[in-house]
């Protein structure tokens, strides 16, 4: 299949390039002009976009979506907004415009019900409309929601759904598998799950 990538250079999108070449897919790695595209596979695609002002023919050619990217955890609210929120719905609202067959979205816990106490309140937000949006597109869609993210390559020994610790941890590796299993996997089709990594 042909996979396009949203945030295919940050730590988990490039795990998850990576993987899915191995599995035999064509990668399409959607990236910023500013982006090191050195940690992607030598054959992906490579697609320049930004989410924050995204072309409609973005996703042309792609089978399957995954947005696997974010803001990162040191900008302010409006960028939050404007990538996390709605350049993810952007980009669901193109993949269903050219008939995308499926949608994979790399979520978080406490996105399904965002606590405003939470430190995390306004990202959990934005995470939670974009998953709704995803939710009511019409497309196909899956959505992971990993707990704690860590930088380890994991085991491949996790835990989906709600017997999942919310404060336990999910090494991205994991979570680059998950999302690659979830590009083709029948059983995973229009779920929203938690997910940890395992001893």
């Amino acid at each position: 299949m042909n996979i396009l990538i949203a945030g295919a250079t940050g730590k988990t999108g490039s795990r998850l390039a990576r993987q899915l070449q191995t599995a035999g897919h064509q990668v399409i790695a959607m990236h910023r002009e500013s982006s090191d595209t050195s940690v992607l596979p030598s054959d992906a695609r490579l697609r320049q976009a930004d989410l924050g002002d995204l072309d409609g023919d973005v996703c042309d050619g792609a089978d399957v979506v995954v947005f696997a990217a974010g803001s990162g955890g040191d900008t302010d609210e409006s960028m939050t907004d404007k990538i996390d929120r709605d350049g993810a719905k952007n980009l669901i609202d193109i993949a269903a415009a050219v008939g995308t067959q499926h949608f994979v979205m790399l979520s978080s816990v406490g996105a399904g019900d965002p606590d405003p106490e939470s430190d995390l309140s306004h990202y959990l937000y934005a995470k939670h409309d974009a998953d709704e949006h995803l939710i009511n597109s019409g497309l196909s869609y899956t959505i992971v929601r990993p707990v704690a993210l860590t930088d380890e390559d994991g085991e491949r020994n996790v835990r989906l759904g709600d017997e999942v610790d919310p404060h336990g941890e999910a090494a991205r590796g994991d979570v680059a598998a998950i999302l690659a299993r979830a590009t083709s996997d029948e059983a995973l089709k229009n779920k929203v799950f938690l997910m940890e990594s395992l001893a």
